[in-house]
């Protein structure tokens, strides 16, 4: 099997890098595990919300120029402030293109609210997402009875804290009581598929009604709109008041949504998703061609002009830690230099920590290196990077989606193809 590019990982950087250079017309493939870190995200993407020290970004374009020069070996820095504010619009015009509704953009930075209650800064956000600000309405937050994954009261506490109205009500929806025999199987995505049925609409409709009566917003767990990705403004244009969705603890439904979509595009655009593989080693010809060699394809490689590595972090196993050192899984690539004695947390939980910042290092084509020698043909995006931590500095859906777009471009460029 040949194709022009094989993508290892299938997260938001995998197919953003897959959807760009399957509509440039080149043929591609991504090899996935499963189920990536998409799966277990709210559905909202941040840029960049603070410098490595903490400094907090009110001017993205102003903070990434004080990001180049503080932070030089983060992605960022590495491509230039004019290159991420273009590939900025680029994703959003993708994300577009690829079906998905979302509210926000790169000059106008938003805050999202958070199952904690708390708001947290964000690029792109759903349309369902609440948003700020909320001060001055009325709000309701529903959970719904026997489900576990979201605490009501938290939320409606962490927003009387910002002197914002809120008090608290729960849905019955005797539809969901199969699922409630089993605690185990009371979970969002399992919900989603009984509440996306259109059957039973009308049910939860009436219950909402019940609850909306008297305040300007309902806030609940996001559980519905997986299969059905219009049931939320299905939902809303028929209540008297406006209606949030809120990411549960993990699987998210919201995150899942995007993923549904990037993956139901890139197939449109040609590409192909290889689901519930892995890759076990690359080799590389004398013709120029790597040989992609797979769990599930034995002694057939997938032979491809281009590889690139989206493989995720220590959460998608992209990086893997042992006693003494932390490698990168498939190639053993050149990693940014970090503490080897093993010194790579910090004692205080809520701090930066300094594993998150390990990762692959590239050039600023994003091309890594192998003891020092560049590997032909080979590109790394998205988390498997290092030079950033993108908890603390709110940039990880952003890294993903620049970088991608940033590799495939430099793909395209060359005109190589098979």
């Amino acid at each position: 099997m040949k194709f022009d590019a094989t993508i290892i990982g299938g997260g938001l950087a995998g197919l953003i890098c897959g959807i760009k250079l399957g509509e440039a017309g080149l043929r591609c493939a991504i090899v996935s595990r499963g189920q990536s870190a998409l799966h277990f995200s709210s559905g909202s993407l941040d840029l960049l919300s603070h410098l490595a020290d903490g400094t907090p970004i009110s001017d993205i374009e102003t903070g990434l120029c004080e990001l180049a020069s503080r932070s030089p070996e983060h992605p960022y820095a590495q491509l230039g402030t004019a290159a991420v504010l273009n590939y900025a619009d680029e994703t959003e015009a993708l994300l577009a293109r690829a079906g998905l509704t979302l509210q926000g953009h790169w000059r106008y930075a938003h805050s999202r609210l958070t199952p904690l209650g708390l708001w947290r800064t964000a690029w792109l956000s759903q349309q369902d997402a609440p948003c700020a600000p909320l001060t001055g309405k009325r709000i309701r937050v529903v959970g719904i009875a026997g489900f576990l994954d979201f605490e009501p009261l938290m939320v409606a506490e962490g927003l009387k804290q910002q002197n914002i109205d809120a008090d608290t009500a729960e849905l019955a929806l005797p539809v969901l009581d199969v699922l409630r025999q089993n605690p185990s199987e009371f979970r969002s995505v399992n919900i989603a598929r009984m509440l996306d049925d259109p059957r039973y609409t009308q049910q939860l409709l009436q219950e909402l009604t019940a609850l909306a009566s008297g305040y300007d917003a309902l806030l609940l767990p996001a559980v519905v709109g997986l299969e059905q990705p219009g049931l939320p403004a299905q939902l809303q244009q028929a209540l008297p008041c406006a209606l949030h969705f809120i990411p549960t603890l993990p699987p998210s439904v919201p995150g899942m949504r995007m993923y549904n979509a990037l993956a139901r595009y890139f197939r449109k655009c040609g590409g192909i998703i290889m689901d519930g593989d892995a890759v076990t080693s690359v080799t590389h010809d004398t013709s120029g061609l790597h040989q992609v060699w797979t769990r599930n394809h034995g002694d057939i490689p997938l032979k491809a002009r281009h590889v690139v590595l989206a493989s995720g972090s220590f959460f998608s196993n992209g990086l893997v830690a042992e006693r003494q050192r932390v490698r990168e899984a498939i190639f053993d690539l050149d990693l940014h230099d970090y503490a080897a004695g093993g010194d790579w947390s910090h004692p205080d939980f809520f701090h930066s920590q300094p594993w998150q910042s390990i990762g692959v290092k590239t050039n600023a084509q994003l091309q890594p290196a192998r003891h020092g020698e560049v590997v032909a043909g080979l590109y790394a995006i998205g988390t498997v990077l290092g030079g950033f931590d993108p908890i603390s500095q709110g940039c990880g859906g952003g890294v993903c989606a620049i970088t991608a777009l940033h590799a495939a471009q430099q793909i395209i460029t060359t005109g190589s193809r098979l």
